[in-house]
């Protein structure tokens, strides 16, 4: 079946499903594209139709129709230990020009230095505004600005973007903060792809904004889209010139140094001796200048960054680095992390995500385990130049997962599997990298589990992986479901602060579909018990089975945890306070929602 939509959507989200019964999701072509350029001709959206690839919700955005639609209702219950439950939206920006409601502003990702806060999300109005329009509606990618330590949001739109009709954002945000010659800067990374088609070099962009003022009259101002990523592979020519999909981005910053790094996955379906979609985890570099203000070794401002790969004159740039390379098995979910202490990279993903369950062709993916994986990158292969002067393969470390990609959660209405993606972390003060990820092995729901490294030599902390998660899922007792966690940083003593999904609090008398988010602060990431407390980070449950949303995941494929950046701080460059950004749905359509708290 196929869901309907309105025919002036240009692109919008979808999974596909993973229960026994599996939803038909109808590709249309774009605008004006004919059919042999459109979604049903490009080989990554025919892997997505055809069950043979998944991929994240921008990438979905991208290719596929079907929707779920809804109405929601949210639960109060009692206050959390965090202080406010905040709306970085604003409903009243969510209506297109010709006046439809987008229901829908998920994936959220959150930066804060000083009293200023960003958070950034999918936005569903860009499904039917039309290009170019206010507030760069059109955009999938939208932000909020707050100067006032996130107490309140100014809903800011789009990103700009005067190229909309060439290229758009496509979501998947992802949100870094930054201080350099007194000023504040913000970073965000989206899918940025061709509008007019499905053809064409795929990219990642970012944009770049500086806080003017101070105060309650400091205001944002943010460039046009700066390529930092773009396909290393194409085939065709013309309207059947089709290339690489880029996807899954995310950011890190090393502050010492000036340099962002952004990772992603690549997808090969564009050449047809591939097996379907295979996918590479690949690494690039951006040079934002000193902490001074000055530029840096390949010119770089922090409000002009400067990425080693992109090629503007052409269509394909061999990847700055590649962090794992092809393989038939997909890997996906890719997370960033810098040693600010020496300045290597550390980046985690799930190798054999959603191919552990569907075998295509003869690759041995559903005999192999899946794992998470964390990979080294020494300094030294960080290079300021178009492409590392490393090959790899570098130093790696893995943990089996039991996966919950064969889960349909209740009121999670993903055509897609959750997904296990390790989110990744570096203390310098415990000389540890950590990753979390949700995990079925003792908990058919869920329990949200932490594994630490040594930082250079990735020898295991702990003997077992530790559960975070106080509640427990005995032999014939209520278990919860604990899904999508978040971790980017230390605090300043070098514990961990960590915050998930979280469905204790759903019960039969009430509805099987409440959800909240709650956390385990204060974490130190050598222990091996899991902790005492966990903090409810929500202050009103959201009913996931009845809440509307034109996006799938109606509740995104990621939440964020942001310690705050302040400048100087030893020995790791972090402050004292805690953001966590979420999709809330108590406003009958899903918002992206923040909340903080003090650490150490």
């Amino acid at each position: 079946m196929s869901f309907p939509i309105p025919d002036m959507i240009r692109r919008s989200s979808g999974r596909l499903a993973t229960s026994a019964v599996m939803l038909a999701v109808a590709l249309v072509p774009h605008g004006a594209a004919t059919a042999s350029s459109g979604a049903s001709a490009n080989p990554f959206c025919q892997g997505i139709a055809n069950h043979q690839i998944a991929a994240s919700s921008g990438a979905y955005t991208y290719c596929l129709r079907g929707q779920n639609r809804g109405a929601s209702a949210g639960n109060p219950t009692r206050s959390a230990a965090f202080s406010g439950n905040v709306d970085a939206a604003n409903v009243a920006e969510d209506v297109s020009p010709s006046g439809v409601r987008a229901y829908g502003q998920s994936g959220p990702s959150i930066a804060s230095t000083g009293s200023n806060v960003v958070e950034a999300w999918n936005d569903s109005t860009g499904f039917y505004a039309p290009c170019p329009s206010p507030m760069y509606k059109e955009e999938l990618s939208s932000y909020g600005f707050s100067n006032n330590g996130g107490a309140s949001f100014t809903d800011m739109g789009g990103v700009p973007n005067s190229n909309c009709s060439a290229f758009l954002t496509g979501g998947d945000p992802s949100v870094e903060a930054w201080q350099a010659g007194g000023s504040s800067y913000f970073y965000m990374a989206s899918l940025y792809d061709n509008s007019t088609g499905f053809t064409g070099p795929s990219y990642i962009a970012l944009t770049a904004c500086k806080v003017n003022g101070s105060g309650g009259s400091a205001h944002l101002g943010c460039s046009q889209p700066i390529r930092a990523a773009q396909s290393s592979q194409c085939t065709g020519s013309g309207s059947t010139l089709f290339c690489d999909f880029l996807d899954k981005e995310f950011l890190t910053l090393d502050p010492k140094r000036g340099r962002l790094y952004v990772s992603y996955t690549e997808f090969g379906g564009a050449f047809a001796n591939n097996p379907p979609g295979p996918t590479q985890i690949e690494l690039v570099a951006c040079d934002i200048g000193s902490a001074s203000g000055m530029p840096g070794p390949s010119g770089g401002t922090a409000a002009t960054p400067v990425c080693a790969q992109p090629q503007p004159n052409g269509n394909t740039a061999p990847p700055y680095l590649i962090v794992a390379p092809f393989g038939s098995c997909e890997q996906e979910g890719a997370y960033p992390a810098v040693d600010e202490r020496n300045g290597d990279v550390y980046v985690a993903y799930e190798f054999n995500w959603f191919t552990n369950a569907f075998n295509f062709g003869p690759s041995p993916c559903t005999s192999l385990p899946t794992r998470n994986v964390v990979t080294r990158i020494p300094y030294s292969c960080l290079t300021s130049t178009a492409k590392s002067s490393c090959g790899g393969p570098f130093s790696n470390v893995s943990v089996q997962v039991t996966s919950m990609d064969g889960a349909a959660v209740p009121g999670y209405n993903n055509f897609n599997p959750a997904n296990d993606w390790p989110r990744i972390a570096v203390s310098e003060r415990k000389g540890t990298v950590s990753i979390v990820w949700n995990d079925t092995l003792h908990n058919p729901a869920g329990d949200i589990l932490l594994k630490s490294f040594s930082l250079g030599g990735l020898a295991p902390i702990q003997a077992t992986p530790v559960r975070l998660n106080t509640d427990t899922c005995a032999q014939n007792s209520t278990c919860h479901y604990h899904l999508l966690p978040a971790l980017r940083y230390a605090n300043a003593d070098g514990n961990l602060h960590v915050s998930w999904y979280d469905g204790r609090l759903r019960s039969p008398q009430t509805s099987s579909g409440l959800m909240d988010v709650y956390a385990a602060t204060e974490v130190d990431p050598t222990s091996s018990t899991t902790p005492s407390l966990n903090r409810r980070v929500t202050n009103v449950s959201s009913d996931w089975f009845s809440t509307s949303s034109a996006f799938s995941p109606n509740f995104g494929d990621y939440t964020d945890n942001y310690i705050s950046e302040v400048p100087g701080a030893a020995p790791a460059y972090r402050g004292t306070t805690d953001f966590v950004a979420w999709t809330d749905g108590r406003l009958q359509d899903p918002q992206p929602f923040s909340a903080k708290a003090a650490t150490g």
